[in-house]
């Protein structure tokens, strides 16, 4: 395997004024430290500061403005008040998964003739797919809506439309200039688009279709928005959008609301998931997982029918399963990750190309979009990770920030039978006679397109802070700044010329280490995940540089503070 790589530091306050920070901060009633870090995320202005501060129902657009809304609205509530058959489709991830439940609860709520579909990730692959439409259409479905995809789906509408079906999408996924031919294509990253935010997650965009549909059908906007706000939250946090503008919103309502739910579904899988606390970190390390691994695994409706499940035995069966699948996918997912990084070791070919395409037998199709991102932090290069089955391959991919594998992709669009994706992770399905051939195309793009400065590891760091201001008070103040998540990161900050107390392993593998450093006379506690190849570096003594996340941390009824290491440097 290789080793630890040395990370750029980047800080992103250093253009700054400090006199300009306290005196804007003393008239704004804020901390200098919690301003920095939203000037560092690009909230300057009193009013954007106000704003994101406040989380007001007010910064959620009106959804009638997103493209073609107004023609799906009257196309859904028409289909509802005559009984049509009316047919979703989704995708077999927590964002696919709760865009279905979103879009499937209300219509079941108006008395709708309303049914389901998700693919199967092995069998079918994502989107759409022929067999799929054929077996709706038999059914006597007159409305297809598809929740997460659909948006490269041309080929599938037409027959859709030729078997007497209407078809609107509800996506979030890139546009290519072209859109399928259906009734009505909502999407904000649409190229005619005049809508203001444009990060929606697929979750996010069935949300607000069923909003505008609260419209239509005169109801309190409000209620429908907070019942369905935890859905949206799940599925814009799985899916790694930008926590801000709306996405803000959504999350911080969606989150009040699942931590008072009665719903059986979601209490059973938050027991499940030894969640404490509902925050976005236990979306992203206890819900999203155990939802991802039924599509990942089994079959996604199992995900779905847990969130219709008002029976709590029945919630609490469906939540242990959903476990134990999750249990699963983590050893094929260590199972492949070895067997791929072994592939790349023992080749000089692969260890010098600028992206890494690997690729194996029958290796679970479930499971290889986690390994390509743990490929591509390890080596940090953009990585597509193909399992072949006869003579067809499905991959999934994973690029670095400035790398847009959606792009690279369509370079090579000759040699895929289909893609779709976007800027920084993409799905794929090609002959595997033609994976050499993607390679090559792939490395070719990127040596004409990839800078060097992308291929080394970087670290943004808000401030240096000093050890003292590290109290449990200063730390729960920052959760003013709560959602954290993509595009509103937990902040991150430094000490330097810290001199190391203690450093033990943790773990029974010994993979982390959990230490002491000290500075001016103050002892912080601090935990460092995957790092335990360093501790032979890091003896009592030592000084180091310090970059990591201020935590409280609830032991045994005790709370303390914490910093959780995100890198470590050893100052000579």
């Amino acid at each position: 395997m290789c080793k630890m790589r040395q990370k750029r530091w980047i800080y992103r306050n250093e253009s700054y004024d400090n006199e300009h920070i306290i005196k804007v901060a003393g008239e704004l009633g804020l901390s200098p430290v919690v301003l920095t870090v939203l000037y560092n995320r690009g909230v300057s202005s009193p009013e954007a500061i106000r704003a994101f501060l406040a989380k007001s129902m007010q910064t959620v657009h009106d959804p009638m403005q997103l493209p073609d809304m107004d023609k799906a609205v009257q196309r859904i509530y028409d289909a509802v008040c005559s009984g049509e058959k009316i047919y979703i489709y989704g995708d077999y991830d927590a964002d696919g998964v709760t865009s279905t439940v979103i879009m499937y609860k209300y219509l079941i709520s108006h008395g709708a003739d309303v049914h389901y579909y998700i693919p199967d990730r092995v069998d079918e692959g994502y989107g759409i797919n022929i067999m799929a439409v054929n077996r709706i259409s038999k059914t006597g479905c007159k409305l297809l809506i598809t929740v997460d995809c659909g948006i490269t789906a041309f080929g599938e509408t037409q027959l859709a439309k030729a078997q007497g079906m209407d078809v609107i999408i509800t996506d979030h996924h890139t546009c290519k200039e072209k859109l399928p031919d259906a009734y009505a294509v909502i999407n904000p990253k649409r190229h005619d688009s005049f809508y203001p935010f444009r990060e929606l997650a697929g979750a996010g965009v069935a949300f607000k279709t069923v909003l505008a549909l609260s419209i239509k059908f005169g109801e309190k906007t409000k209620d429908i928005f907070y019942k369905f706000a935890p859905y949206a939250a799940i599925g814009t946090v799985a899916d790694v959008v930008t926590l801000q503008d709306e996405n803000r919103v959504i999350v911080d309502r969606g989150l009040s609301e699942l931590s008072k739910t009665t719903q059986p579904g979601i209490c059973a899988l938050v027991s499940a998931s030894g969640i404490k606390e509902t925050n976005t970190g236990a979306i992203a390390f206890g819900i999203a997982p155990r939802l991802n691994a039924a599509g990942r695994l089994d079959s996604a409706d199992v995900a779905v029918e847990l969130f219709m499940c008002e029976n709590k035995a029945r919630a609490k069966e469906i939540a242990e399963l959903l476990n134990e699948e999750n249990a699963q996918r983590r050893e094929q997912e260590l199972k492949i990750f070895k067997q791929a990084c072994e592939m790349i070791e023992s080749s000089e070919k692969l260890l010098s190309d600028k992206v890494l395409v690997v690729s194996g037998e029958n290796w679970h199709h479930g499971v290889i979009g986690i390994v390509a991102s743990r490929i591509c932090e390890r080596y940090y290069k953009p990585v597509v990770v193909i399992s072949c089955d006869g003579e067809s391959g499905k991959g999934s991919c994973r690029s670095l920030e400035g790398f847009n594998i959606f792009e690279a992709l369509s370079s090579c669009e000759d040699v895929l039978e289909k893609f779709g994706g976007h800027a920084m992770a993409a799905g794929l399905s090609l002959a595997v006679s033609d994976i050499g051939e993607l390679s090559d195309r792939l490395n070719k793009y990127a040596a004409e397109h990839m800078t060097d400065e992308m291929t080394v590891p970087s670290l943004k760091i808000d401030c240096k802070i000093s050890p003292k201001a590290l109290t449990a008070e200063n730390i729960k103040y920052l959760d003013i700044l709560e959602p954290c998540g993509t595009g509103n990161e937990k902040p991150v900050f430094s000490i330097i010329g810290a001199e190391v107390v203690t450093c033990m392993y943790v773990g029974e593998a010994k993979s982390h280490l959990r230490l002491q450093i000290k500075k001016g006379g103050t002892v912080l506690s601090c935990i460092a995940f995957r790092m335990g190849e360093m501790y032979d570096y890091l003896k009592p003594g030592t000084f180091v540089a310090a970059a990591f996340c201020a935590e409280i941390n609830t032991y045994n009824g005790m709370r303390s503070v914490q910093l959780r290491i995100l890198d470590i440097k050893i100052l000579k």
